[in-house]
């Protein structure tokens, strides 16, 4: 099996915590439990109307992760909005470009590269130039990953939210099979690959199962609210088991 490594998203802990001015919960004493739990990484998308994470969660984190130097950081957001400025500021080992509008409410699609590669490209290369590996969120598609290579990403994540809305229905072998021959796409052109939105504790494991080759699968909603019933430590631990990995703490 291979392994896939766990990152965990904490924007709904800032959202909870911009409710109120107390500052709790805390987003780095939730980075620290869940690291300290095995989590391979911590995910940020610090979005530019600062609803959840905030430039200086960006700043506290990217700090914590120097005392994590096995771990890593990534950073994800809209390259021509905010996120370039993070990337220069912090070199996290990953960011990932996702094309979400200033107002949009969640990320809900890839890129499209016959209208955005061009422009993606020097982006692309001046994170790399910094150290930052690159994955660019992207569809389900096969016939699109060749085009991730030709403008210099590294990876993709795969936009899994049409897999999680099929989990239990009779069109989940087929999105299944979609995502699986999407990210052979991706393995065949070189690209390494990473999965996210939506995956959780019932349908992640087939996922990683069946799916070749996934690299990382960063997961926020689903596992920040099972963390409000479970505790971070234990949640982590659940979602290692899913994905192949018993870990001792």
């Amino acid at each position: 099996m291979n392994h896939t490594a766990l990152s965990v998203n904490l924007n709904k802990v800032a959202l909870v915590r911009n409710t109120r001015h107390l500052g709790i919960p805390s987003v780095t004493r939730a980075a620290i439990l869940c690291l300290e739990a095995g989590a391979h990484g911590i995910t940020v998308h610090p979005r530019p109307d600062e609803r959840h994470i905030r430039a200086d969660d960006v700043s506290d984190l990217a700090q914590l992760m120097k005392t994590w130097p096995q771990r890593e950081l990534n950073i994800e957001g809209n390259p021509f909005q905010n996120l370039m400025a993070f990337v220069r500021e912090f070199r996290p080992q990953q960011c990932t470009f996702v094309p979400d509008s200033e107002g949009q409410f969640t990320s809900d699609h890839g890129w499209n590269l016959a209208q955005d590669g061009e422009r993606l490209r020097p982006l692309i290369a001046e994170a790399q130039s910094l150290g930052v590996r690159v994955s660019l969120f992207m569809d389900a598609d096969a016939s699109a990953m060749a085009a991730v290579k030709t403008i210099g990403a590294d990876r993709v994540e795969l936009y899994t939210e049409p897999f999680a809305a099929a989990w239990g229905t009779p069109q989940q072998e087929a999105e299944l099979l979609r995502f699986a021959l999407a990210a052979q796409a991706a393995l065949d052109a070189g690209l390494g690959v990473n999965a996210g939105h939506d995956l959780n504790r019932d349908n992640l494991a087939a996922f990683v199962q069946r799916v070749p080759g996934v690299s990382e699968v960063s997961i926020g909603h689903a596992l920040i609210a099972d963390a409000l019933e479970m505790g971070y430590r234990d949640t982590v631990l659940a979602y290692l088991a899913c994905v192949g990995i018993a870990t001792e703490v």
